[in-house]
């Protein structure tokens, strides 16, 4: 991939994400709990305990950065980075709220990462590296950062076919326009759904003792196809690039299809998106 192109993709994911960080903000709890299997995994894998200097890469609004800077102490430290400030001012916000005085957020691209080598007792990265257009650069790079013995754990969306949280947005919105359909390794969010790939960068990087496990569990879990719609257009933003194109009276339509669709699906009351996500984890 050429220069020119790696800038390009980092442009429109900053833009794209930068785009939903207010509803990112608003929806933090909903995102909290529907994450909170993965990142207790990340987290344990990751062997983080007290006074342990940790790195947080794509951290958004700041999770599991601030659950790590609880794990750590005050002999310990939490740095968070990620492409987006706009993100990040509400991780700053949760952290003050804590009372976390040993967690840092700064805005930073995770295929340029300038800290000290062997700085890190851990790393964790989750649902950050499939949108980076160089995540081998990324790798490489946390792996120089770490000490040795330090681990790594990292989470990535499996298959879209077992991630209807995300999917039914995209299969209904092929119904209304026709979508690109990228070429095998381009960056998004499904570019590591191959666990075989994401072996493979992480075993290029140099890590050793490589642990992959696919985990499920309800995402997004809302009471009718009208709140999980509201939900998403808050936080989806490879699926908002899309909708914010059309105009007003298919919008309209997209929309009244898409709260159909997913009403379809509540039990009991109850509306429970599946989302499905590789976990690695790894040892320098």
């Amino acid at each position: 991939m050429s220069s020119a192109e790696s800038v390009a993709i980092k442009e429109r994911e900053r833009d794209n994400w930068m785009s939903v960080a207010e509803g990112w903000h608003r929806r933090d709890e909903l995102l909290r709990k529907g994450a909170a299997p993965v990142s207790e995994w990340m987290l344990t894998r990751a062997g983080i305990a007290d006074g342990h200097q940790v790195l947080d890469i794509a951290s958004g609004t700041g999770e599991p950065a601030i659950a790590a800077a609880h794990l750590v102490g005050d002999k310990g430290s939490v740095t968070g980075t990620d492409l987006v400030e706009e993100m990040l001012v509400f991780a700053r916000k949760k952290a003050r709220q804590a009372g976390l005085e040993n967690i840092d957020f700064i805005c930073s691209d995770g295929e340029a990462l300038d800290f000290a080598p062997e700085t890190f007792d851990a790393v964790t990265l989750r649902w950050g590296l499939m949108f980076m257009p160089e995540p081998g650069v990324c790798l490489a790079s946390v792996y120089r950062l770490m000490k040795q013995g330090g681990r790594i754990s990292i989470a990535c969306w499996s298959d879209p076919e077992k991630n209807p949280f995300i999917s039914l947005l995209m299969k209904t919105l092929g119904k209304y326009m026709e979508l690109p359909k990228p070429p095998p390794g381009t960056p998004g969010i499904f570019a590591f759904a191959d666990p075989e790939r994401l072996r493979a960068v992480i075993e290029a990087a140099g890590f050793r003792d490589i642990e992959l496990q696919e985990m499920e569990m309800d995402f997004i879990e809302v009471d009718s196809g009208r709140a999980y719609w509201e939900a998403m257009a808050d936080m989806a933003a490879p699926v908002m690039q899309f909708v914010n194109q059309m105009d007003s009276a298919t919008r309209s339509w997209f929309i009244d299809d898409v709260i159909t669709s997913a009403d379809a699906l509540k039990q009991d009351g109850v509306l429970r998106m599946r989302g499905t996500t590789w976990l690695a984890a790894a040892v320098k």
